[in-house]
Formats: C-alpha cells, structure tokens, sequence
C-alpha cells in the first residue's frame, strides 16, 4: 500500500485522554480504523490478464501494429473498447481517439526512368530490374555528364576526400556502396562508420553541388548476388534533396568500360591504399533521369480514456502501442522485412501494462485526489509522434498535468535488473521511488535524466516532471521474433505493482512535484533518430521536433547547460545553418555535426519567429 494511506497510527493513544466517555472513545477508535481501511488502495496485478492482452495485441489480425496499417486501427478499437468497459471517460477529441496525420513512407509514382548515352548507343534501364530510387529521394528530371567519386567521402579524421581535387559541379556522381576497408583500421573498430551510410553519402554530394547520386554495390562477398535495395528499406528524411539511385554492376561496369576501367579494379585500388580514385567519365557519356517520389500519409489515433479525480489536476500514464508492421527501415532483420514483427515487448508490454493498471484503478473514481489520464500513443516508432502531437494540441489542461509515467518494454526483465529514468526531474520523485520500490525486490538502475527515445520526451519539453520504466534491450528488439511467448509476465506484473504504487501516489499527495531541469549527458536509448549530441562526436544539446521534416530543424527544447543554451538558443527556434552547410532536416543537422570536432566554434543560425539568429557555439565532449 502507498505511503498515502493514512493508518491512524498512534491515534489510540490520544483518545484516553479526551474527556469523552469511554464508550464514545470505542466508537471513534473503530470508525477511524474503518476509514483508514477504506482509504484507496490498488490490488496487485495480474500476470495472467497481462500476457493475455499482449497475446491479443500482438495476434497475426494486427499486423505487427504499424503506423498506417489496419492492424493500428484493429489495435485502437481493442484499447477504445477495453476503456469503455472499464468506464472510464473518453479522453480524446473523436471520443476515445485523437486523430492525427503522419508520414509513413514513401512511394514511386509518375515518371521513373534512367536512360544513359554513349555516343550513338542509348539504352533505356528497367525500374526495379536495373535500377531504383531511394525513398528519400528528390523527384525531378535530371540530365548531365558522370563522374566517379568513389565511396562519396569525405572522412577528414583519416586524411581522405573522394571530392578532392575534382569538379563535380551540375554532375551526376557515381558512388560504391559502404566505405574504403582501411577505415575501419583507422578508426580502431571493425564496424562501418557514418561514412557508409547512404543518407550520408547523398548529403555529401548535394552539399559539392552535385544533381544527383548513381550508387553502385561495388565488389560482392563470395556467393552474395548484386541485389537492387529495396524501396523504402533504408532510412532517410522525406526528401535528401538531391536525387538518388541504385544501379546494378552490370550497369555501372558498362560505364567503366567507356573509361577504360572496371569497376572491380578500382574499387580493388581504393581498397588497398585507402586513398581516392576519382575521375570523369567520357564526355560522350550521358545520362537522363527522372524519379517521382511520393510521400504516404495515414490517419492515426491516440487512444485515451480519463479517471477523474475530486480536482482538476491529473496524472498520466502512457505507453505507445504502434511498432513496425512488417518491418520497415528500423528492421533489425532485414532479410526478413515483410513478416510480421509482432512488437510483443516493443511495446505491447507497455500498452498492456497501462490496460492492467487502468482496470485496477477504475473502480477509485472520484476517490484520489488528482484524476489520471490513460493514454496510448502511436506514431511513437517514426519519432514519438503521438506524444508530440498530444503535447502540441493537449486533449486536457496541460497545466494541470502533474506528471508523466511512460512504459516502453517492460516485458523481458532479466536477472531481476529494471532500469528507472526521469528521476532527477520531479521533487518528490526520489522519496516516491524509495517506497515503491521496496514492493518488489528488483535491481534497480535509477537515471535522473528525462531525455530519452520513447514518449515521456516529449513531456520534459513541457516542463512536466516524468518517470519512465523499461527492462532493457534484448537480441529480439525489433525483429519478427519479439513475440509473446518470450515475455516475462510475472517479473513485468511485479514491476506493475511498482508502478501502480509511484502512480497511486502522484494521484494522492497532498504536494505535487515541481519540475527540475537536470542538466545530463546526452545518451539515449536507441530508438530513434539523433537528438544533435547522443551516440557519436561532439555534444550541441538540442532536441528535435520530430513532426517537423523539412525546411529546417525545429527545437522542441534545448538542454539546459549545453552548448547550445550557453549559446541562447531555445525552444521553437529553427535551425536552417550549421557552419557552412545549410540544413534542410535532421540528417543534415547530423551529418554537420558529425563532420564537426569537440572545441569547434561554429556559427549556427536559427529562425525565432520567423527572424534570423546567429549566435557562436562552442561544441563540447559528451560526457
């Protein structure tokens, strides 16, 4: 029971010494027992009823719950209709729901064809036969001389630029796939760096004023077979800004040929001495282009349902309930993209434990001294774009918000180890944990900070203190074998309890918890894309609206103490210049800043209000 439940202790003790009658004192003592014992309190959970909502959830008729996709939909009438069961009022703006509008993908459509010239010889390329587009993509009709600029880097930090010393201007570049092997030596790991990323390499080329990107595979392992990326597999902005496709070898080796060259061979070169091979192809040699690319939207919902409470101050317990469908870019299988990737802990676990705990606290309506408001998200795996979009246009008071308690995989909790987070950012959040926690004998991993890659973010930008439970990553995250027979729904139902008891008392102490800005590292967990500091090279300490996809990146906060607030920039502002590379989205925020080092002073320059900015910003060591 939580620290609110007031027991009378020691009250007995008094009433001796009142001048009342001793019958009358018995009569007291026994309503003051009977009052205490009616004060609220929440049963503990059931791992039964848990595992079976994460088995409805994460049933083959949901379709791994992606964004877009009827099995979202399936989903949310699932939620929608557990609510209304339960009583609970509807919290949303369509009932239980609050629609919104999002990105989910992209597709091919209009004119799509690569058609290359030399001489007299024209041949004509077959979509998805000999060439692609990428989903990022820019449309457009593009026509010029190639150039061949190798891997398309530019990796300062190992003294090589596949652009130097060569004109690639109003031309169409030709890259290989991944990166020169010696890199990995140099950089003292096995593993690609940014430099392979394709997003990175389209970046590069339309910032050397390049018009479009022909990519090539390059060199095969032994038996690997010279395979088109699949369209929309590879994670990118809506539009890089430049066009980008991939060509099969044989295409590509056809154009080494005209320059007496194979493709093999200098690629092999490269390799060997991990320096640049770049050069111009024949002037007899064109190409003509066109790609039409076009964004896919989708209507999604929130679901949300309301317990009121004797004021008008609320909690708010969340979990989102989107995943990834059939896979998508954030596949950690790729070979298996088009299978159902269930999402049983990613994050039917959450969204479960939120039905568990809104069943066991429905019957205190009007009971507790603040309401609690229920809420499941989508949109979370393109960004946390259904936390963002309630923050945005908030269904109740956002003033009134008390605090926030996320759940994002609670369900495969190993050697007892459960790991806390927004603990520094409310008052009374310490003494609130110390008392739940002793419900359940965990391990507990306690962080102060509230930034972090699931939904309870966006409720730190708001000011709003929040907690955020999650059991860790595991081999399954993001895979078709995320499934339901691997959860843990007794250890994750202990962990209900624990949660039930900190939500219990938000609910009922007299003294809410003001919020404190905790000035962190900037490390996520992974999830989503960079927030301008976490995972690699210097620290600028920004935090990206995710809804917003162009023209620009919109801070929905800065951290305080960062470089970045050191600097004066703020909440709302618009980051359109990085130094001297202009920045259209988040990918080119990140590249600029990768391409940066710690001590760099950089002038960056944002949009407030529609003015322009331009402050000096010292990058800093993440800590």
């Amino acid at each position: 029971m939580s620290s609110n439940v007031r027991r009378v202790p020691q009250s007995h003790h008094l009433i001796p010494n009142l001048k009342f009658p001793a019958r009358l004192a018995s009569i007291l003592l026994a309503a003051a027992v009977v009052a205490a014992d009616t004060a609220p309190s929440v049963p503990a959970s059931d791992a039964h009823r848990f595992l079976e909502d994460i088995k409805s959830l994460t049933a083959p008729a949901m379709e791994g719950r992606g964004d877009g996709s009827k099995g979202l939909t399936r989903a949310a009438r699932l939620l929608e209709q557990r609510y209304k069961s339960l009583g609970l009022q509807p919290a949303g703006t369509n009932g239980y729901l609050q629609p919104f509008r999002l990105i989910t993908g992209a597709k091919l459509k209009g004119k799509n064809d690569l058609v290359a010239q030399s001489g007299s010889r024209k041949s004509a390329l077959k979509l998805n036969q000999d060439f692609v587009p990428f989903s990022f993509s820019a449309s457009g009709s593009v026509a010029g001389r190639l150039v061949f600029v190798g891997y398309g880097a530019s990796a300062s930090e190992f003294g090589y630029d596949d652009y130097a010393g060569i004109d690639v201007q109003d031309k169409i570049v030709v890259v290989l796939r991944y990166e020169p092997t010696g890199f990995a030596a140099k950089s003292g790991n096995n593993g690609l760096t940014i430099h392979s990323q394709l997003v990175t390499k389209a970046i590069n080329a339309r910032n050397r004023g390049a018009k479009a990107v022909v990519l090539a595979n390059g060199k095969l392992g032994d038996g690997e077979e010279d395979l088109l990326t699949r369209f929309g597999s590879v994670s990118g902005p809506e539009n890089v800004g430049i066009c980008i496709v991939h060509v099969k070898n044989a295409v590509a080796e056809d154009w080494f040929k005209s320059a007496g060259k194979s493709l093999s061979g200098v690629q092999n070169e490269i390799n060997q001495s991990t320096k640049p091979d770049s050069f111009e192809f024949p002037e007899t040699l064109h190409v003509a282009l066109d790609v039409g690319v076009e964004s896919t939207r989708a209507t999604v919902s929130n679901v949300l349902a309301y317990l009121p409470g004797r004021t008008d101050e609320y909690v708010i317990l969340g979990a989102h309930y989107d995943h990834l469908g059939r896979g998508n870019y954030d596949s950690l299988a790729p070979s298996q993209i088009g299978q159902i990737h269930p999402g049983a802990d990613d994050n039917a676990s959450g969204t479960a434990g939120v039905l568990e705990l809104a069943r066991l606290f429905a019957p205190l309506k009007g009971q507790l001294q603040r309401g609690i408001l229920f809420i499941n998200f989508a949109g979370e795996e393109l960004g946390l774009l259904g936390s963002a979009e309630w923050v945005k246009e908030p269904t109740r008071p956002l003033d009134k918000a008390v605090a926030m308690v996320n759940m994002d995989m609670i369900g495969r909790i190993k050697d007892d180890k459960v790991y806390v987070g927004g603990v520094g950012t409310g008052s009374t959040f310490q003494a609130i944990l110390n008392q739940a926690e002793s419900r359940a004998a965990f391990k507990y991993e306690n962080s102060s900070g509230g930034y972090s890659s699931s939904d309870h973010t966006s409720f730190v930008t708001k000011r709003i203190p929040v907690l955020f439970f999650f059991s860790g990553l595991h081999s399954d995250y993001h895979k078709p074998s995320d499934t339901w027979e691997k959860i843990n729904a007794d250890s994750a139902a202990r962990l209900l309890d624990v949660v039930s008891s900190a939500e219990l008392e938000l609910a009922s102490a007299a003294a809410k918890p003001a919020f404190v800005e905790v000035a962190e590292s900037p490390n996520p967990h992974a999830g989503t894309p960079s927030t301008g500091g976490g995972g690699y090279g210097p620290y600028f300490g920004s935090i990206p609206d995710f809804g917003q996809t162009e023209n620009g990146v919109k801070f929905s906060d800065v951290k305080p103490g960062s470089p970045a607030a050191k600097a004066g920039f703020k909440a709302g502002d618009v980051l359109v210049q990085f130094g001297d590379k202009p920045i259209k989205n988040l990918y080119d925020f990140t590249d600029a800043l990768r391409r940066s080092k710690v001590g760099d002073v950089v002038e960056v320059t944002v949009l407030r209000d529609g003015k322009p900015v331009t402050a000096s910003v010292k990058l800093e060591q993440r800590r």
